[in-house]
Formats: C-alpha cells, sequence, structure tokens
C-alpha cells in the first residue's frame, strides 16, 4: 500500500483568518485522512485554533473517531494575540509556524507544506524582513531560485520575476532565469498529468517591444531562449494583452509571466468572485505554488482578511484547493520517481 501523503498546514498569522480555514479545510478533507490516503499536521497556536474550532461548533473527531489532524505548537510567544489585529505577535508565531514546517519536511517527517495566509508588515514587525513564504522559504533552505506558480482550476502561471520594483524587472530577466522558469513549469505541469505542456512565454514589455520599436528585451533575451526550448513545447513571446485570453480558452496549459502582476491579475480577477449587488466576496478560489526549492509548497492565493476574523465567515476553498494541488503534485513525483527507479 502507498504511504499516506502527509501535508504540513501552517495557519499563518493567527489573528487573521489562518485559523479558521485551517479547522474548516481540515474537516472538509476529513475523508482523505480516514482513508488513509494523507495524513495532516498543523502548525501554529494550538490554543487559537481550538477556541476556533470551539466558536464555530466543528466536531473534535472524524467519523472513525479520529483526530481530523495533528497539532504542532510552535510557541510560546510571550504576548497575547488580538483576533483582528496586525502584530509582531502575529508575524512571530507565522514566521515559527512555516520554519518548523520547512523542518519537517528537509526531515523526511512531512511531505509538501500547505500554508495559509500571513501578514509581511506582520512578519516583517517581528524581524523577519522576507517579501512573503517564497523568499523566506528560499531563506530556510539555502536555495535562491524559487520559482511561483500561480494556480485556478487548469489554468498556470509561473513568474520569471515577483517581489521587485517594476524598474528592477528588466535586468532580472536573463537568459539563466529564463531556463530555470521553463525547466521547472515543464517538470511541474508534467506531475500535474500533462505529459506534452503547451507554455506560452509572455512578453515584456506591449506588443513584444513592436521590433525594438517598445523595447529591445523581447527580442534580444526572451525570443532566443524560447526557440530553445520549441521542442518542449514552449512558444512565444506573446503579448501580454491576449496571452491569457489564450490560456482561459485552453490553447495553452500554462503562460510564464514575466513580473508579478502581469501573472497575478488574470487569475486573480478569475478566481476572486464578487456579488455584484453588494460588491463582497463570495467565494475565493486559486493556488499559489512555489516550485523549484527542496520543499514543495503550496498555498492560499489571498490575504489574511483580518476584517473578517473571528467571525467564522472566512471561505476554505483556496485552502482546500492548496492542499488538493500539492496532492497531485506530490502523487505525480512519486509516479516519476517510480517509473526512474524501474528503469
Amino acid at each position: 500500500m502507498t504511504s499516506p501523503i502527509r501535508l504540513a498546514f501552517t495557519m499563518g498569522d493567527p489573528a487573521g483568518i489562518g485559523p479558521e480555514i485551517t479547522a474548516k479545510a481540515t474537516r472538509q478533507m476529513a475523508g482523505l485522512v480516514a482513508s488513509g490516503h494523507a495524513e495532516f499536521i498543523v502548525l501554529g497556536s494550538a490554543a487559537v485554533i481550538q477556541a476556533a474550532e470551539e466558536r464555530m461548533g466543528l466536531p473534535a473527531l472524524n467519523e472513525k473517531g479520529q483526530p481530523f489532524y495533528r497539532m504542532v505548537d510552535v510557541g510560546p510567544v510571550d504576548a497575547p494575540i488580538v483576533t483582528g489585529q496586525i502584530s509582531a505577535v502575529g508575524g512571530e508565531w507565522a514566521y515559527r509556524a512555516v520554519a518548523k514546517a520547512a523542518a519537517l519536511v528537509q526531515a523526511g517527517e512531512a511531505d509538501a507544506i500547505v500554508t495559509g495566509p500571513l501578514s509581511k508588515e506582520a512578519l516583517h514587525m517581528a524581524g523577519h524582513h522576507f517579501e512573503g513564504h517564497t523568499e523566506l522559504l528560499a531563506h530556510l533552505t539555502g536555495q535562491r531560485d524559487a520559482v511561483m506558480m500561480l494556480a485556478h482550476g487548469d489554468m498556470h502561471v509561473t513568474h520569471v520575476t515577483t517581489h521587485c520594483a517594476i524598474a528592477d524587472v528588466p535586468r532580472r530577466i536573463t537568459p539563466e532565469r529564463l531556463r530555470r522558469v521553463f525547466d521547472v513549469t515543464v517538470d511541474a505541469l508534467k506531475a500535474l498529468g500533462i505529459q506534452e505542456p503547451r507554455v506560452a512565454v509572455a512578453g515584456l514589455n506591449p506588443h513584444c517591444g513592436e521590433g525594438g520599436i517598445l523595447g529591445k528585451e523581447d527580442d534580444e533575451i526572451i525570443a532566443p531562449v524560447v526557440r530553445e526550448y520549441a521542442s518542449k513545447g514552449l512558444s512565444g513571446p506573446h503579448p501580454g494583452d491576449t496571452v491569457f485570453i489564450k490560456l482561459r480558452a485552453r490553447q495553452f496549459d500554462a503562460v510564464v509571466a514575466m513580473f508579478h502582476d502581469q501573472g497575478h491579475i488574470p487569475v486573480k480577477l478569475l478566481g476572486f468572485h464578487v456579488d455584484p449587488e453588494t460588491g463582497k466576496w463570495q467565494a475565493i478560489s486559486g493556488v499559489n505554488i512555489t516550485l523549484g526549492l527542496p520543499i514543495l509548497r503550496t498555498s492560499v492565493d489571498h490575504g489574511t482578511a483580518f476584517d473578517i476574523a473571528g467571525q467564522g465567515i472566512a471561505d476554505a476553498n483556496s485552502l482546500v484547493e492548496a492542499a488538493e494541488y500539492a496532492l497531485k503534485l506530490i502523487t505525480g513525483q512519486r509516479a516519476t520517481a517510480k517509473g526512474a527507479a524501474a528503469c
């Protein structure tokens, strides 16, 4: 029998909606634990998630009388948590949960990390100066060339650059970085079961530079590397204002975006569902995946939502999707490793 896939859930900032959606998600996926397909480990504040579960009236045990997850408390932190308030305390809890989860995966005690939302501001207030989970995990693993993928349904978008100023983007688009992102993107799509991926590479400049009139990077840097990968299913560069329409039309399996907002805006536009009458979020879907590190990490594609924390109304669907992506990727990696061993 295949051993269960062990997912380490980090609660994110305990003052946000992380504890609530973690509690909900582990119940929504209880069948995976009961069937022996998965094991869940939750890292953060045991007191906070227990309070959230009691507040929402959630059961303590599944249908087999088993706990929904194994709790790993990463405290103590010597200050109280105030729900809905940003603070260094929340940032410290969030940092410790990620650091411990990374250690579990590196020690072979977990297979992947599924992260709840943290606050970058709170993280900085606690003295941990990272732009987000991707950079934090790169630091913890000693590897700096991580790749961010956003996923929404069958849409997949990886990024050449992420958290940097727009002015810094062109100099960060190098042949070496492009090759790294292309390789990781193709590997991830194959792990997801797409054996012959079709990957569109977005241009950096409007209309891919219009032959150099609007910028030379597309012709001089991006296009030559894309040609190297033509046999692997890559094409481009394609104009950034139309390539995501083609992705949505399933003409491609993924798009490689050149910078943060180029890739984030189309995915979030589709993933955030809004009530047209009230203007309020009805549901949020979408997954953030960190690729190219010794640690696989998937995450919700939304923030801490301090404004609704503690009310029990936060939607856990994005966290469930993140866990499902982690399960798919680990299953694919295991199958690849098994096939390689059989050769």
